[in-house]
């Protein structure tokens, strides 16, 4: 059983938990996920691991509330435990030391940017990190992901926080003025659309783009197949394969597709839950 030490809400609907998890601990890397159940009957939930602390033996886990199964850990509290938890899975980040990296965080997407950018930071890469949320009150970990950044970017929606516009604004704006190429690297990570977009903003250019993909997943270790994706014409499973692959390679229109097979059912499963709640708290 994995015990739940602390529990934060980070904005609205967005939570993160410390879990005692000392043999992930052990072994994570930046880029590596997890997989958990809240309970016996729920759905297999792959998330990022987000931080990690050897010494403490454990994990940080950062979940935005979106369907039944985040509905059903979001109820859960410091001091109960995860019925499941498997990792670390996938394989860890490529890190090694770079004149500069960029790394554009979409909204939840920061937390799996983070560890990345500490790792690049520590190694004495200068980074430059830019952060979108649609609006201020979504943003989280700003200070953390300033800490670990030479030059830190807010971008909103709405303008409520930062400059107003799309994260893509200032990527393209770094990329034109890097006459000497000294961007060697870009990770995006975020909202697959707004990957899509990044990738499509760098391919121009030819810088390198690292991005993490959030495919449809079951059982995390490629067995299923369900997270398939596309790399110009060759399959490929996030799970085991994955999750960070090269943008500019990426069927986006097919993973986009893909992600809203199961969008029917995902609200039928989530108004039966929420109708269930109340039966039972009225």
């Amino acid at each position: 059983m994995s015990k739940i030490l602390q529990k934060t809400e980070l904005a609205p609907k967005i939570l993160e938990y410390v879990v005692e998890a000392p043999r992930i601990a052990k072994k994570a890397q930046p880029g590596h996920f997890v997989v958990v159940m809240a309970n016996e009957r729920s759905e297999r939930v792959p998330l990022t691991i987000a931080d990690f602390d050897r010494q403490q033996g454990t994990i940080t886990l950062v979940l935005m509330v979106v369907g039944t199964s985040t509905m059903q850990l979001s109820s859960l509290n410091p001091g109960d435990s995860l019925y499941a938890l498997i990792g670390p899975l996938g394989k860890p980040s490529e890190i090694e030391k770079v004149d500069t990296v960029v790394m554009v965080a979409g909204g939840v997407g920061t937390a799996p940017i983070y560890p990345i950018a500490r790792a690049f930071f520590e190694l004495g890469s200068r980074v430059v990190s830019i952060q979108g949320a649609r609006t201020k009150d979504l943003f989280f970990w700003t200070e953390r992901l300033a800490s670990v950044s030479h030059e830190h970017i807010l971008t909103t929606d709405d303008g409520s926080a930062g400059r107003k516009g799309l994260v893509t604004e200032p990527l393209r704006e770094l990329l034109q003025a890097d006459a000497d190429r000294r961007i060697s690297c870009v990770y995006a990570i975020g909202p697959a659309v707004m990957m899509k977009a990044c990738a499509q903003c760098t391919e121009p250019f030819g810088v390198k783009t690292v991005v993490s993909l959030n495919t449809v997943m079951v059982d995390g270790t490629g067995m299923c197949g369900g997270c398939r994706v596309e790399l110009r014409g060759e399959t490929r499973f996030t799970c085991a394969d994955g999750p960070e692959f090269d943008g500019h390679l990426v069927d986006w229109d097919q993973l986009l597709s893909r992600q809203k097979i199961y969008v029917h059912q995902e609200k039928c499963s989530l108004d039966r839950y929420v109708e269930q709640w109340k039966e039972r708290h009225e």
